[in-house]
């Protein structure tokens, strides 16, 4: 990670004056079953979108569904901020939301199955209020419906 230092000078400037926020209490659910027997779902704030979907506009609290037959190199990278390089994720969307790596697990064996549909979300908010109250709590709720067991996260 690079120290403030080491930032160009608008983010440097940003840093300085955006006010990060601490959570008291962590939610976290123990696993009560081996991986195997696991339904898993992916997520990422890669601002990952596929045909059909809307783009992601700035600050964009809301949430697109991937279906899980998707193949990735089909999808479009809506992010925003122009602090995020996707230079490589253009070449390879495994690295933010590693759908193919996972499918490579569940024909081993090593989990069991990937939900049908997947999330993705667009990082960099800095408001992040509409993420905390509505959208995530909806994108919960999906999963819980569908069973998912394991939601893999990959920030970015």
């Amino acid at each position: 990670m690079a120290s403030i230092s080491e930032l160009e000078p608008l983010f440097r400037f940003f840093m300085r004056f955006y006010r990060g926020q601490r959570y008291s209490h962590t939610p976290n659910t123990p696993l009560s079953k081996p991986l195997p027997d696991c339904n898993i779902a992916l997520i990422t704030t890669a601002g990952f979108y596929i045909n059909g979907q809307q783009p992601y506009g700035n600050g964009d609290c809301s949430y697109r569904e991937i279906p899980n037959t998707i193949r990735t190199h089909e999808l479009k990278i809506g992010h925003k901020s122009v602090a995020y390089d996707k230079t490589d994720t253009k070449t390879d969307a495994n690295l933010v939301f590693p759908l193919d790596r996972f499918r490579e697990l569940e024909s081993e064996g090593k989990i069991g199955s990937l939900n049908h549909r997947h999330f993705s979300f667009m990082g960099s908010i800095s408001k992040p209020k509409r993420l905390i109250a509505k959208t995530a709590p909806e994108v919960a709720q999906m999963l819980k419906s569908d069973g998912v067991d394991v939601a893999f996260i990959t920030p970015v």
